[in-house]
C-alpha cells in the first residue's frame, strides 16, 4: 500500500528527472521520462486528452495527466500468477465518444486461470471504470503461470484481435479445439464475427483467427490494416509474423530454435502447410510490445516495425524486403522493454520495467 500511495502522489514536473539523448539513425533521440516508480508495469494506452493509462501485472491501473497519477477504480480482479496478472491496455478509436478502453488479463477460472478480455468506461475524472464487462475468457485456461501472450488491438473494423499463449502445453498450440496458442478475433461484445475462418468449422473453436503460435506478446497494425504480432521463442526463434486467417505459424511443429535442454523442437524449421515468420532471432532476444510506425515524426520511419527486447534492453527497428533488424535503439532508459506505441503526435512511448518508467521518443534538438 505505501508503494501505492507513493505513485498516487507523484508529480512527474519537467527538470526532477532529466531527459536522456540516445544516437539513431535518424540522429538524436530525446528520451523524457513520463512517471516512474512503477511496480512491474506492463501496458500503456495514450488517451486523447492529454493523459495515459499504465497497467501494473499485479492489478494496478494509473490514470497519468498533467503530471498526477491517480489509482483507477473498479479494475477486474486479475489471478497475479507468475506471467499472469493485468496485462493489456487499448484505447478504443471511438473513445471521445464511448470512454471504453479493453483490458487483457489472467482470470481464475475455478482450479485454473485463462485469458479473459474485458471492455469498461473510464470516468471522466479518469479515476473508475463503469459498466465493466468480461467479453471473451479463454478456454480451457491452464494450471501454470507462463505463456500468456495478451495484446489486444482493435482493427479498422472494429473486430478486436488478441493473442494467446501456449501456456506452456506445447501440443495446445495445433490443437484448436482450444484456445491456446492462436490469435482471435472477436466483435467488441464478445461475438463471433460471421467471416471468420473458422466459423463453420465445428472442429474448431469461432473466435480462432490464425494458430501455432507460442507466445506472441506483441502486436500491430500496419497502414494497411494488416496485423503484425512478435512472439517469444525458446532457446532461440524469437518470431516476428503476419498473421493471415486460417493460417497455421507452426509451433511446436516447425522452430528455429531448440528446447532449453538443447534438444531439437519438433520436425525442423520448415514444414508444408505451416507458415514461415517474416523474421527470426537467434538467440532469442525476448520480444515484446510491438508498434509499426506512421511516419509522423521520423518520416524515414514511416512502415517500420518497433520490436520491445527484454533479454538484450533494446528496442529493434525492422525494414526492409525480406524483413531484417536494421536498428537497435539502446540506452539506460531501454532496459527491458516490455510495451512500445505510437502516440498522435507521432512520439514513440515505451515501458522499461528495468527502470519502472514510462519513457517518451521525441527527435532530439
Amino acid at each position: 500500500m505505501l508503494r501505492v500511495f507513493a505513485i498516487l502522489v507523484l508529480l512527474f514536473k519537467a527538470g526532477w528527472v532529466s531527459a536522456d539523448i540516445l544516437q539513431a539513425s535518424s540522429g538524436p533521440v530525446q528520451v523524457s521520462p513520463m512517471i516512474v516508480g512503477l511496480d512491474t508495469p506492463w501496458a500503456i494506452g495514450i488517451l486523447p486528452d492529454e493523459g495515459f493509462l499504465v497497467t501494473e501485472r499485479e492489478g494496478e491501473l494509473l490514470y497519468v495527466k498533467g503530471g498526477k497519477a491517480k489509482r483507477v477504480k473498479g479494475v477486474p480482479k486479475v489471478a497475479a500468477n507468475g506471467q499472469g496478472g493485468l496485462l493489456d491496455v487499448t484505447i478504443a478509436r471511438d473513445f471521445a465518444q464511448t470512454r471504453e478502453i479493453f483490458l487483457t488479463f489472467s482470470k481464475q477460472q475455478s482450479s485454473k486461470a485463462g485469458n479473459a478480455v474485458a471492455v469498461a468506461r473510464l470516468s471522466e475524472s479518469g479515476d473508475r471504470l463503469t459498466k465493466v464487462r468480461v467479453i471473451f475468457e479463454a478456454v480451457p485456461g491452464g494450471r501454470t503461470g507462463k505463456h500468456f501472450g495478451s495484446r489486444v488491438v482493435e482493427a479498422d473494423d472494429g473486430t478486436l484481435f488478441v493473442t494467446i499463449g501456449d501456456r506452456g502445453d506445447r501440443p495446445a498450440a495445433q490443437d484448436t479445439t482450444n484456445h491456446m496458442g492462436s490469435v482471435i478475433r472477436i466483435n467488441r461484445n464478445g461475438t463471433v464475427p460471421g467471416d471468420n475462418p473458422f466459423v463453420d468449422n465445428d472442429d474448431v473453436r469461432p473466435e480462432i483467427w490464425s494458430f501455432g503460435h507460442r507466445n506472441p506478446q506483441g502486436a500491430g497494425l500496419d497502414a494497411q490494416g494488416q496485423l503484425w504480432i512478435s512472439e517469444h521463442g525458446a532457446r532461440g526463434g524469437d518470431e516476428v509474423n503476419l498473421v493471415q486467417p486460417g493460417l497455421n505459424y507452426g509451433w511446436p511443429v516447425i522452430s528455429y530454435g531448440v528446447h532449453y535442454s538443447g534438444k531439437k523442437i519438433g520436425e525442423g524449421t520448415a514444414k508444408p502447410g505451416l507458415e514461415q515468420p517474416e523474421y527470426y532471432w537467434d538467440p532469442s532476444m525476448a520480444p515484446s510490445g510491438l508498434m509499426v510506425y506512421s511516419g509522423n515524426l521520423w518520416p524515414e520511419w514511416k512502415g517500420n516495425i518497433f520490436v520491445g527486447s527484454l533479454k538484450f534492453d533494446y528496442i529493434a527497428r525492422l525494414a526492409g524486403s525480406p524483413l531484417q533488424e536494421v536498428e537497435q535503439i539502446k540506452g539506460l532508459e531501454t532496459e527491458r522493454v516490455r510495451d512500445i506505441v505510437e502516440a498522435p503526435d507521432g512520439s514513440i512511448w515505451f515501458i522499461s520495467v528495468g527502470q519502472g518508467v514510462v519513457y517518451r521518443m521525441t527527435p532530439g534538438i
